[in-house]
């Protein structure tokens, strides 16, 4: 089936989706459509409206765009049979009921930022980098009830640096996803024909994809909260180190910073996000979250060697490299870094 007959209707929403409807675009792929979030109440008074960025796009290419509040909406389900797609492709999007997912006849398929089984959920990137992955990468696999298990396209991998943060695998694996949407699209348009009744297209898809492997020890990656970010001083150096990349630039990894003074008024209970730390072979001289400042360096003990603080924000203040933070916060020592 040649690209330009196959009729796609694309789901996204963040800049990460962007990517792949951008690949499909450019590279001459018949989207019919697009779907995404409706817009977002952003300022102070909730008065401006900000669209998702696959609107943004999507409009200044001349694609409709639909953007239901709820995705069993009678009208939204009836305009979206209007565009009459053949395949539907989602790159960061939300959950969808199947009366959505079974409605193109060659199916909806998933471009998911992990090597699936592992990581299903809905911070894959995130989680990877937390628990010290050096490899992860990008599936495509078919929709189906349950989230994130239906059976995998393709694969593509990405190889995870020590010091990557989750920016870094982020920018990485939207391009890759970008890629492998292509490559997944190229080769249901080779297997599948105009023709083809649903036993034969049930056939051809059995045969190209493959069931995801339960058997294997299974990492998740739920959806990260607040309270998720809060850095246990008690772990290990490397654990913390890799906590911190895992959440830097954003959400970004955060701690209570609290006075030695015990007869200090609560006031004085501050929070410092911490963007940046590097690994150190000093061992601990004191408790897990206490300061030291050495040549103009912040270290703090962890459970066992001295993590140095590089990038960090008071709250209330700016983004800052730590001799910065030390210019106008000279009295750090007298305070610690505890978890509530």
């Amino acid at each position: 089936m040649d690209k330009k007959d196959m009729r796609i209707v694309f789901m996204g929403t963040p800049e990460f989706a962007v990517e792949s409807l951008k690949a499909l675009v450019e590279g001459g792929y018949n989207v019919v459509g697009v779907v995404t979030q409706p817009d977002k109440p952003v300022g102070r008074h909730q008065e401006t409206l900000q669209p998702p960025a696959v609107k943004v796009y999507a409009e200044s290419v001349g694609l409709p765009v639909l953007q239901p509040v709820k995705m069993k909406d009678v009208e939204f389900l009836e305009q979206l049979r209007a565009w009459k797609a053949d395949l539907q492709v989602v790159v960061a999007f939300r959950m969808l009921p199947e009366v959505v997912w079974s409605m193109p006849r060659f199916g909806t398929f998933n471009v998911h930022a992990a090597l699936l089984p592992q990581y299903r959920g809905a911070a894959p990137i995130n989680w990877a980098v937390i628990n010290g992955e050096t490899e992860t990468g990008v599936t495509t696999f078919f929709l189906d009830k349950d989230i994130d298990t239906g059976r995998i396209i393709k694969r593509k991998y990405f190889s995870i640096p020590d010091s990557a943060n989750v920016e870094y695998v982020y920018d990485g694996l939207m391009r890759l996803g970008a890629e492998l949407a292509i490559e997944t699209i190229d080769l249901l348009c080779e297997k599948v024909a105009d023709d083809f009744d649903a036993d034969k297209i049930l056939s051809v898809m059995n045969e190209i994809t493959e069931a995801q492997d339960e058997s294997s020890d299974l990492r998740h990656a739920p959806k990260i909260f607040k309270e998720t970010c809060e850095i246990d001083w008690r772990q290990k150096a490397s654990a913390i180190y890799n906590f911190v990349r895992g959440l830097s630039p954003y959400p970004g990894a955060w701690s209570k910073m609290v006075s030695l003074d015990n007869t200090a008024a609560p006031a004085t209970k501050m929070v410092l996000k911490i963007f940046e730390v590097a690994k150190t072979e000093k061992a601990v001289v004191a408790k897990p979250g206490t300061f030291i400042v050495e040549n103009k360096k912040i270290y703090v003990n962890t459970n066992d060697f001295l993590l140095e603080l590089k990038e960090l924000q008071l709250s209330g203040k700016k983004r800052m490299d730590s001799r910065s933070f030390l210019n106008g916060f000279k009295q750090v020592e007298e305070y610690k870094l505890e978890k509530e």
